[in-house]
């Protein structure tokens, strides 16, 4: 299946990956799968194709093949490539055994919690977590919402990258030196590094999406 070229509003960049995407069902997963560890145990080697095809006598295009899941390669194959790179057969199935978590959180039944920072009437609702993954990447979705008492403070600062999406009221929201006038429907999207936070509380109450990513400790 090729890919789709998105172009996004408003800049000149074009994304090649389709979010959307829906998997053929021929697709061959499993194949995918050996191939990703097979070339990603060489890189971390820092093994070429061709000294591995010396060393294993698989020709550079089967192992080219096997790399980007176009063949299903036979045991012996695969035990030649296990023997070659120093690693267990079973390596190469590890991504394709790994369990895909999901996390359903109904209407009203958020973890209510307190992050570092957090002031008063800024109510926190932690809508799923999932912790060490295959991307390697940690994403945090919040429903916050601030009452019409809330505090206002630009002090939030912590690594990774943010995004708001507004649903109710009206906030004006600080990133660095540079304030956002936030309304329903507005996306915020930052490098969570700056310091940052509701500067003037305009309507309230006040409602907005945070969902923060960052990378997963090693």
């Amino acid at each position: 299946m090729n890919k789709q070229a998105v172009r996004v509003s408003g800049t000149n960049s074009v994304l090649h990956q389709d979010p959307h995407r829906v998997v053929d069902n021929r697709e061959k997963v499993l194949e995918v799968a050996i191939g990703r560890e097979v070339r990603a145990y060489r890189r971390k080697q820092e093994v070429t194709v061709a000294e591995l095809s010396a060393t294993t006598g698989i020709s550079i295009g089967m192992l080219s093949k096997i790399e980007n899941g176009n063949t299903s390669p036979s045991l012996t194959t695969l035990q030649s490539l296990a023997n070659a790179l120093s690693v267990p057969l079973t390596a190469f199935f590890r991504r394709f055994e790994e369990s895909r978590t999901a996390v359903h959180t109904k209407a009203g039944q958020g973890v209510e919690l307190e992050r570092a920072g957090t002031r008063a009437n800024h109510q926190y609702n932690l809508l799923g977590h999932i912790g060490a993954n295959a991307s390697g990447v940690i994403v945090e979705p919040y429903l916050i919402t601030l009452s019409d008492e809330a505090d206002v403070f630009p002090t939030f600062q912590h690594a990774g990258i943010e995004t708001i999406y507004m649903l109710e009221g009206e906030v004006d929201y600080r990133h660095g030196d540079r304030i956002y006038n936030l309304k329903p429907g507005d996306t915020l999207f930052f490098d969570a590094d700056a310091p940052h936070g509701p500067e003037n509380l305009v309507k309230l109450p006040a409602r907005y999406l945070s969902v923060i990513s960052y990378p997963q400790e090693t």
